[in-house]
């Protein structure tokens, strides 16, 4: 099963690395990324992927 989202990051308290530390916690593991988006909101497509 694969799983993508969009991780992003503007700041310390502005990002959702959470989300994607979750993710990670519960087994699922990172395929690929690929950068998106502009500053000052960095952004990337992260392609997760759990048996």
């Amino acid at each position: 099963m694969q799983k993508a989202i969009t991780v992003h990051y503007q700041s310390d308290k502005k990002n959702n690395l959470s989300e994607l530390n979750q993710l990670l916690q519960e087994g699922w593991k990172v395929v690929s990324q690929s950068p998106v988006g502009l500053v000052p909101m960095v952004s990337s497509l992260v392609i997760l992927e759990k048996d």
